[in-house]
This record gives C-alpha cells, structure tokens and sequence, in this order.
C-alpha cells in the first residue's frame, strides 16, 4: 500500500478505514525530518502494524519572540523520508483545521510545566500539550513515540496520558546523536562552523556528569563537573544545567539514589540547543564506554 497524505481531519478519517485492521502506532513531529525522526519511525513499526507521521509546525508552542517563522519547513522532503521508511499516513494538516476561530480550552501541564524549559518558555508546555492530545484524538492510535532528547516533554505527556486515562503506550525512543556527540536536531542547521565547537560543550558537559555518576558522586558532584565543563566554553549562553528526577523534574538533592536526568539548555550565537542524559545515583556502576 503507497503512502497516504492527509491534509485535513476528515482525509484522515478516510486514511484510517483504507488501513483496515491492526494497530497504530503515531510519531508526532513538526517536520523537518532527520536521523532522529528515521529512528523513531523504526522504533514505531516495531511497536504496531501501521505508523502514522504528524507533520505539524504548531504555533501554540512558540513563545514571542521565538522562531514559529524561522522554523524549518521541508514539507515534499519529509514525505519522501517517510515513504522510504514505510510509513502507512502523514497527516499534515493546516492551523486553520487544528485550532479553531474563538478556541478557548487547552490543557495546563501543572507545576511540572513550569520548570526547566517550563521556566524560560512560559506557555510552551500547554500549547505541547494540547496539540498533542488534539492527535491523539484524531489520529486514535494504540502508540505514540517521542523522543528522549525532548525529555521533559516526554514527562508530561506521560503524566497527560496517565492523568486523562488515555488508552496510549506512550514509548520513550533513545536519542540519537552526530558522529562528533551533538544531539540530533532540526535546529542544528542553523550552527555556523564557529558555532560547532561551543555546541558540542553541552554533549561534553553531560559526559562529564555522568562519569562523576558513574564513579559513585553526588548529585552536588555531578552537577559541578557539568557546569566546570560548560563554564570553559567561550560563547555559550547557559539557561539551565539540572539534575532532576526524570519524573517529575524535581531537582535531585545530595541524598537523591536511583534514577536521574542530568538535562542543559544554552544558546550558541542564534540557537537555542536542549540535551540531556540519563544518570543513576548512589553506587558506582561499571565503566562507561570510551
């Protein structure tokens, strides 16, 4: 079967009696596909007979001043990317058919929403938020994948899912990252040659932290031979370096044991970059790869 594009809720509709039976699986994206977006596509026809590609650039997550404009739009390329990666539908609709004249019901993420990304992009939690239960309602699916670099993103959706009883697995996919370390992005064409080496502080910055982790450290430890990392890095405007509980994003203390998410964001000339990297707490582990 070759690939359907919808344009609207109804061509979904159609879309989704022309596939029949067998589970859904949905990656919702804003387009401008790379590597990373490829990986979860795999990872959701591992998960379900069909997948279905939301290409969606949504507006309500932008704050002022943000770059809702600027941001890249590479519509017939994406398509393509999803035809070689055997995805069943992309639903690519308007604003206009998302978000209706005189909206006025969105969803609050809670104090979770505030924090983090929450703090220096007030309002883009709600508007993730709702666009995606928007999806999920449109698009029913068994599945959603999102990817783990958006960590507090992910953290949300899950608490969504679970606090709205919606029937979805929500799966966490890996990711997935340059040769030379950067987080895969489709902001990461706007670095200059200038810009790569003070990007690729934050991957090297992470590093560092979890090598502390791993060697037994505190969260204190940890999140001093991150932030000695980041402070060595000409150019680089740090929002945020924290060590939290993957959870609920509450800051980790020094008593803090298990898992953690060690999480930076700061911007490299005109780009804004967000990375993160699981860590546990509490006991050595064993040596980290070279």
């Amino acid at each position: 079967m070759d690939l359907i594009v919808a344009a609207d809720s109804a061509e979904l509709a159609s879309a989704r009696a022309e596939l029949g039976g067998g589970t859904l699986a949905l990656v919702p994206t804003m387009g401008a596909l790379h590597e990373g977006h490829r990986s979860l596509i795999r990872l959701a026809a591992e998960q379900a007979d069909h997948v279905v590609v939301s290409i969606f650039v949504n507006p309500l997550q932008f704050g002022p001043g943000e770059d809702y404009s600027r941001y890249p739009r590479t519509f017939d390329t994406d398509v393509e990317i999803c035809r070689t990666e055997g995805v069943s539908v992309v639903f690519a609709p308007a604003a206009e058919d998302m978000y209706l004249p005189g909206r006025q019901v969105s969803v609050h993420p809670g104090e979770m929403g505030t924090v983090a990304e929450g703090a220096f992009r007030p309002g883009h939690f709600g508007g993730v938020l709702t666009v995606v239960l928007k999806l999920f309602n449109l698009v029913r699916p068994d599945v959603a994948v999102f990817g783990r670099k958006d960590a507090q993103q992910l953290a949300l959706i899950r608490r969504m899912a679970a606090d709205l009883n919606l029937p979805i697995e929500i799966v966490g996919a890996p990711t997935v990252r340059e040769p030379d370390g950067l987080a895969l992005s489709s902001r990461n064409r706007y670095l200059t040659a200038q810009d790569r080496p003070t990007a690729l502080s934050l991957s090297r910055a992470l590093r560092a932290g979890e090598a502390v982790a791993h060697a037994g450290g505190t969260a204190g430890e940890v999140r001093a031979a991150a932030l000695a990392v980041l402070g060595q890095a000409a150019g680089l405007d740090v929002d945020y370096l924290l060590l939290v509980d993957p959870a609920t994003f509450a800051e980790a203390g020094d008593d803090h044991e298990g898992e953690a998410l060690l999480a930076v964001a700061a911007r490299v000339g005109t780009t804004r970059l967000i990375d993160n990297v699981e860590v546990v707490l509490g006991s050595p582990g064993p040596a980290l790869p070279a």
